[in-house]
């Protein structure tokens, strides 16, 4: 009875802390509202997780979040200079494609996206059989460095979480 109410409890939890967040003032009839929601929300939206995703490894994904998170900074910085004071004949993009060692489809999206979050780098397609991600970096000295620092960052955590 309660998993049909609140189906993904730390959803409904999310919702309502986003939408405090996103009103910013905590009263009572804001925090019932975003109860509400979080509760609404995820019942609608139930039947379209039916195999929902676990983390094996919750950890490991904390660890994963702090180190995308150190890495979003350091790319800024450093694209920030690249922009700032070299001039764009200095700059070296290419298209790198990373295989993938991932299969599920969550893990999957978890590492394009942590791509394209990080400034400097954009994953633009994904493989019709989801075997290779396709990415644009803005400067790259060295390709296959590139790819095998994303999948020894993001792709082998993120195998520890998801599968």
């Amino acid at each position: 009875m309660i998993s049909r109410l609140i189906p993904h409890p730390l959803l409904s939890l999310a919702l309502t802390l986003v939408w405090l967040g996103l009103v910013n003032h905590v009263t009572l009839g804001n925090l019932l509202l975003g109860g509400v929601l979080g509760v609404i929300v995820p019942m609608i939206t139930a039947p379209y997780w039916p195999n929902r995703p676990t983390l094996h490894r919750p950890l490991v994904a904390i660890g994963y979040i702090l180190v995308v998170l150190w890495d979003i900074v350091e790319a800024n910085v450093h694209v920030a200079a690249m922009v700032l004071f070299k001039r764009n004949a200095d700059f070296r993009s290419c298209w790198v494609t990373v295989p993938l060692d991932l299969t599920s489809p969550e893990a999957i999206t978890v590492l394009a996206g942590t791509i394209t979050m990080t400034p400097g780098t954009v994953s633009s397609m994904l493989s019709a059989d989801a075997r290779s991600i396709l990415v644009h970096c803005l400067h790259s000295d060295d390709p296959e460095g590139d790819v095998a620092r994303i999948k020894r960052r993001y792709e082998q955590p993120l195998k520890e979480v998801f599968e």
